[in-house]
């Protein structure tokens, strides 16, 4: 029996209560190295799933509410897993997550769907979303899909004359060429880490100006860096 092809639709409705957004796709080439899917197959193409600004937050913070031990140690993971597990099943698709193996290169496929490239801060930039945007897992199908792809459009750290990411980090951690992910994580640990980034997010995030209006709620932030276990 030949697999359905993927309704791009139906994983929209599905996704929209939680607050995440079909992100971006890639299709495969014939004889291109593809990942395997449940079955042993490989994808014909892979759909990505995250979340715009706080999307999520809301639907997840709701959930968290409802377990006894607040979602674990990795809530976001396991709330992300009990949300795109049924979705998965649902449109006959295999799912994976960027916490667990076999690691799947999402990075490469976010630039391949959506046209990314990487910050000064290691993540990577939306030209509308800006830093501001994640993605929660992926899903996996035999067919190919049947849509237009979403628009390539410039890298916005290239038309950015200030620049203000590069010199607002108090712990001089972020560069042109890479992030010094030591020395944040030292400054991190102090008293002015704790009061500053630690309480209100990554001040050399906040200061880049691409997507602000996408920019975390303040609670979400806090769960975030939380979540670094310094």
């Amino acid at each position: 029996m030949r697999a359905r092809r993927p309704d791009t639709n139906n994983i929209r409705a599905a996704l929209e209560p939680h607050g995440l957004f079909l992100r971006g796709f890639v299709n495969f080439a014939e004889g291109e190295t593809a990942p395997q899917l449940a079955d042993g197959r490989p994808a014909g193409s892979v759909v990505l799933i995250g979340n715009i600004g706080s999307s999520l937050w809301p639907a997840f913070s709701r959930w968290r509410e409802t377990q006894p031990d607040r979602g674990g140690s990795d809530p976001l993971d396991t709330w992300s897993k009990a949300v795109l597990h049924p979705v998965a099943a649902a449109v006959d698709a295999t799912v994976w997550f960027p916490s667990d193996p076999p690691w799947q290169p999402f990075q490469q496929w976010a630039m391949r769907a959506e046209g990314l490239k990487t910050s000064p801060l290691g993540i990577l930039i939306h030209p509308v979303y800006g830093l501001w945007h994640g993605y929660r897992g992926a899903l996996g199908f035999v067919e190919r899909i049947e849509e237009e792809r979403f628009a390539a459009k410039p890298h916005p750290c290239d038309h950015c004359p200030d620049k203000p990411c590069l010199t607002t980090c108090p712990a001089g951690a972020v560069h042109a060429g890479a992030f010094d992910v030591p020395a944040c994580r030292s400054h991190l640990r102090t008293q002015e880490g704790q009061a500053g980034c630690m309480l209100s997010g990554c001040l050399a995030r906040a200061a880049c100006p691409v997507g602000a209006a996408y920019r975390y709620d303040d609670a979400q932030l806090r769960f975030h860096m939380a979540a670094l276990s310094l």
